[in-house]
């Protein structure tokens, strides 16, 4: 079997699972936030369990509407705190103490090798990067696990992409991924497990991997994952004294596909409006940005503030070009501010905020104006996604991003 296969079977106490069957499964943690969380809520209340089945395993963390804009907002943090309270949750993060979802979760040692994770937002694909089958799940799916703690699965398919060679300077896990959807597609790898093997994923960041399993889902699939290292040992064990099984494909593994790629080959990407998949060389794109933003859950962690920060260090973003630079998290934010980071990010012109997702949904903190253009580092660029639906949003690395800010129009970091 291969490595989704094997985590599938140990969860649905079976021996072999083969693609495409059906398993109900039993979920080892389980996590929503302050968008999804009401909504779940509400239909657990409406199925008429009172207890959820394991307080233990299910993490609410506050992030996507953070501090709260609006009334709205407020009322529906309320409920999610009385919900927590009254549910005895322990791994609560609110506001103040914790970040995005998808960086708290494995930061405070949620997220482990081997285990399946389901997660209300669709990047909960994030946490395979710990070698762990993480899935998003909707909100009334979610109830369904916190009055069962199960949930069924239809077995996917696996598409192996496997990266030779090392990255070139400025060259990074970013634009890999975006890379590989451009290869395959938006819809490439729909419903299917997308596994990261090769010398470059070896050589890989636990940084860099979180971000290309975030992103998996852009290319439609179930969830990403790169097989349990030394590293992914010493990352999760410094976090957890829970134990866990480190999980490998076995040799005879049947793929679905192998896509081979070469790191070396590989330059600046961009992702163009309004698809994930319209990715073109960074140094075919000369767009004017009036605004850049290095932060989400996809490349807002200490790699991607120190690679941005070295890039802006003692310069100026160009004059009409709004920064934001927003930290994954509280323990990222403290980081980096004892490091410097966030004041070279000030003193280029930048602004820096505190963590959370408002920005990259186009919830609160950098909405665009109509006919404005931004260069994000997050993961999505579809119509409206940070504002106005006549705005336009590209997507790139923190480097691009940086470099972009710098001049005003979109650029190829490496040819500075």
């Amino acid at each position: 079997m291969n490595i989704f296969e094997k985590i599938l079977a140990r969860a649905s106490g079976k021996k072999i699972v083969e693609p495409n069957e059906i398993v109900e499964a039993n979920i080892d943690m389980a996590m929503m936030h302050d968008l999804t969380g009401p909504l779940t809520i509400d239909s657990f209340r409406k199925i008429g369990v009172k207890k959820i089945w394991d307080p233990e395993r299910i993490v609410t963390i506050f992030d996507h509407l953070v501090p709260a804009n609006t009334i709205r907002a407020a009322s529906l943090h309320k409920t999610i705190r009385e919900f927590v309270e009254e549910q005895n949750i322990k791994n609560f993060y609110d506001i103040g103490h914790g970040g995005i979802c998808h960086q708290v979760f494995h930061e405070r040692g949620h997220a482990r090798p081997g285990e399946l994770i389901v997660g209300a937002d669709s990047h909960t694909c994030t946490y395979g990067a710990l070698g762990a089958f993480a899935t998003g799940i909707g909100s009334t799916e979610m109830a369904a696990v916190l009055a069962t703690g199960k949930m069924w699965f239809k077995v996917p398919k696996e598409i192996k992409i496997e990266v030779s060679g090392k990255f070139r300077n400025l060259v990074t896990p970013k634009d890999l991924i975006l890379y590989v959807i451009g290869e395959i597609g938006e819809g490439g790898a729909t419903y299917m497990g997308m596994e990261f093997v090769g010398e470059a994923i070896d050589e890989m960041s636990i940084d860099g991997r979180l971000t290309i399993c975030n992103m998996a889902v852009e290319a439609g699939a179930k969830t990403g994952i790169v097989p349990a290292d030394n590293k992914t040992n010493e990352y999760v064990k410094e976090r957890t004294d829970r134990p866990f099984t480190l999980v490998k494909s076995d040799t005879d593994a049947v793929f679905e596909k192998i896509v081979n790629v070469d790191a070396s080959y590989i330059v600046p990407q961009v992702a163009c409006p309004s698809s994930v998949d319209n990715v073109k060389p960074a140094s075919d794109i000369e767009t004017e940005v009036n605004q850049v933003f290095i932060g989400s859950c996809t490349n807002g962690r200490m790699e991607d503030l120190r690679l941005a920060a070295k890039i802006l260090k003692g310069k100026k973003i160009k004059p009409g070009v709004r920064m934001i630079v927003t930290p994954a998290s509280q323990d990222i934010y403290t980081r980096a501010m004892k490091e410097g980071l966030l004041e070279i990010f000030v003193n280029c012109g930048g602004v820096v905020t505190n963590a959370t997702c408002g920005p990259c949904l186009g919830g609160h903190l950098g909405l665009l104006a109509s006919g404005e253009v931004c260069l994000a580092t997050s993961n999505r660029n579809f119509i409206g996604r940070m504002g106005s639906p006549k705005s336009e949003v590209y997507l790139a690395s923190p480097a691009t991003a940086a470099a972009s800010a710098l001049a005003g129009k979109i650029i190829d970091p490496t040819l500075q």
